[in-house]
């Protein structure tokens, strides 16, 4: 074969990559597509703004093409220069090959990051990597249930089929181009295709690349998260996940006070005069002298409730009874209404309330890295544990998940009980009162009114649900409440009708458990000795959902409190304050202890004096007001909350750091 007549061959041979090259890009706009119209979370649209995301969509997946084009134009490049014209015969079949190979990567990357995207509502974080840590059997489990495998399957395969007929009717032998180019202009095209090849994978010739750092294109929050393309949300996750999981992770470094931690404390203490000398001792405080709590120390139950995000509660009425009984309670008791979770996962927002401090974005759990066997000096449980409380860890699930019950019993717990000790205590046998995850949390809240009842000494009881999370089971005696999806909430919802509603009714028997407790502990002896905190691990319905304000709502969890009326302040509490999972251990040493020392990163929500902002580690704050993402503060106080939860941020990992 002559030079010229193998470099039209080379040429064509190029074109078809560029034939499917512009199909995938199709494909992946068609993705996009999908997500637009799925899980659009508003019901109107800058048209220009739009088209602009969409537009940086396409630069995005075509940097992702690029990507995959490169291996191959390198290829044929040296295929030219070394004038390898044996392998003639080989190349297409070789790049057939390596197309399909990459291109069902891509489309097993994309799948993945629309599952998490359908359950999160956002784009895959370092999270999804914890699916490795996490109950493999009980995620199976969920799949089979929530999810038609069978068909999901059997589509996936059609789809493959799809995508091998593709590739190979598009990378196939055809002389469609035939130039007639000497040597020079041959290396020439080459040099010019390999480097307009890098200028669209780095998709920008300013410093950084387009991917880098994904340019705003809106004030919606839900149209800048539309270019984000699926490959490069799960390898910056895995970034984020290996750093995290490897020790690599600098956060003081990260909110820009690396060098100036005295800066950090001056700004979360709100006040220059700090002490210097000794900055952990900043973080220092002590609850007030009370004579009644010496004298009657109140038992302290602290309850998790698996998704119990409060958005949902707006739809709240005879006909769609999702609080079921615990409604009454939210009305006569305390319920602060500007509180949100620390983070969108269990294990990332459990952590932080246990151990006093503010959750850290990009980060494993305590429990799964080198912070395993380490006992924090701040963790929450200690200061009752030190008050003379009996203290006991709580998860309705097996205690081997997430290394939970030995991660539990560093940080101040006596003991721990899991699904095991439950049924046992109760005389039931674990698989006629189990779904997936853990026992029924009917079963949970008698255990844990059993163990009050039979208490001899102040009781402080943490306690972690399993219900409301898919495959979203109920026990078969359990008389669902009505819940009738009106026109309004059908018009918010963003999922599966089918699926939805089978949430809700896993929902709402969570919720409604946990007001039938609420009832036998105020219906009993109980009552006048006993303080009860409710609050939820995420919202995690919004992914299902739309919102009028997305950051003020799309975190929101509650933070209830039943106090007997001896612990009840004088003063009206301001229920309205902007706080977050941190604050939720230091409000109750204030209300339930006397004389105690305690360490914290967070703030007594009854101290009105000072700065009151929530944290959410996927970078939603929330202040006096209304919720923002970070980096986008428009008033006075969000900028004030913003700097704030940098500094908290900073003092947080300088406390972590002090116990290496």
């Amino acid at each position: 074969m002559q030079k010229n007549n193998y470099f039209s061959f080379l040429i064509n041979l190029l074109y078809s990559f560029l034939k499917l090259s512009l199909v995938v890009l199709g494909l992946m706009s068609l993705v996009r597509l999908y997500i637009f119209v799925a899980y659009s979370n508003t019901f109107s649209y800058d048209v220009a703004e739009t088209l602009a995301a969409f537009w940086l969509g396409v630069r995005l997946d075509a940097s992702i093409v690029a990507y995959i084009n490169a291996g191959a134009i390198l290829l044929v490049f040296i295929v030219w220069l070394l004038n390898l014209k044996f392998l003639h015969k080989y190349l297409y079949t070789f790049f057939r090959v390596y197309f399909l190979f990459f291109l069902t990567v891509l489309t097993l990357i994309t799948l993945m990051d629309l599952v998490y995207l359908s359950y999160f509502g956002e784009h895959a974080t370092l999270m999804i990597f914890g699916v490795f840590d996490d109950d493999t059997q009980a995620l199976i489990n969920t799949a089979f249930a929530n999810y038609n495998v069978p068909l999901f399957a059997f589509l996936l395969l059609v789809y493959f089929a799809f995508l091998s007929f593709l590739v190979f009717n598009i990378i196939k032998e055809k002389q469609a181009l035939k130039p007639s180019w000497n040597i020079y202009k041959q290396l020439g095209f080459f040099l010019l295709l390999i480097v307009l090849t890098a200028l669209l994978g780095r998709g920008s010739v300013s410093m950084f690349p387009l991917a880098y750092n994904i340019q705003d294109v809106s004030a919606n929050p839900f149209i800048n998260r539309l270019p984000q393309t699926s490959a490069y949300a799960i390898i910056n996750s895995y970034e984020q996940y290996s750093k995290s999981k490897s020790g690599n992770y600098d956060l003081i470094k990260k909110v820009g006070y690396n060098g100036k931690i005295d800066r950090a404390f001056e700004v979360y203490m709100q006040t220059q005069e700090i002490n210097r000398s000794d900055l952990l001792g900043n973080l220092n405080h002590k609850t007030q002298p009370n004579k009644l709590l010496q004298e009657k120390q109140p038992h302290v139950v602290v309850v998790m409730v698996e998704s119990f995000g409060m958005p949902l509660l707006d739809y709240q009425s005879e006909s769609f009874n999702i609080l079921g009984r615990l409604n009454k309670h939210f009305k006569e008791d305390t319920l602060f209404t500007n509180f949100i979770s620390a983070s969108n996962g269990t294990i990332v927002s459990l952590e932080p309330v246990l151990l006093n401090i503010a959750a850290r974005p990009e980060s494993t759990s305590f429990a799964q890295s080198e912070y395993i066997n380490t006992s924090f000096r701040q963790a929450s449980a200690k200061v009752y544990k030190n008050a003379g409380y009996e203290t006991t860890f709580v998860y309705g699930g097996d205690l081997s998940w997430r290394n939970i019950g030995s991660f539990a019993l560093k940080q101040g717990f006596d003991s721990v009980a899991g699904k095991g000790t439950i049924a046992n205590a109760l005389g039931e046998n674990i698989a006629d009162i189990s779904h997936d995850w853990g026992v029924f949390d009917g079963y949970l809240y008698k255990y844990i009114e059993q163990k009050l009842q039979n208490a001899s000494k102040p009781q402080l009881i943490f306690v972690l649900t399993t219900n409301n999370h898919p495959p979203y089971k109920i026990p078969a005696d359990y008389k669902s409440n009505r819940l009738e999806v009106s026109d309004d909430l059908r018009a918010h919802i963003t999922s599966d009708i089918s699926l939805i509603e089978q949430r809700f009714k896993d929902y709402a028997y969570a919720v409604d458990m946990a007001g039938e407790f609420l009832d036998k502990i105020k219906g009993s002896a109980l009552a006048k000795n006993t303080v009860v905190a409710f609050t939820a691990d995420n919202n995690t319905i919004e992914g299902n959902m739309r919102y009028e304000n997305h950051f003020t709502q799309t975190k929101k969890v509650p933070f209830y409190l039943y106090l007997p009326e001896y612990l009840k302040p004088k003063s009206a509490i301001n229920t309205s304050l902007a706080s977050s999972h941190k604050d939720i251990f230091p409000t109750l040493y204030n209300l339930t202890l006397s004389d105690a020392n305690y360490t914290c990163v967070g703030t007594n929500l009854l101290d009105e004096s000072v700065l009151h902002c929530g944290f959410n580690d996927a970078g939603v704050i929330m202040s006096n007001d209304g919720g923002f993402e970070m980096g986008k503060a428009t008033t006075p106080s969000q900028q004030k909350c913003q700097e704030y939860y940098k500094a908290s941020l900073a003092v947080t990992e300088y406390l972590i750091q002090s116990h290496k």
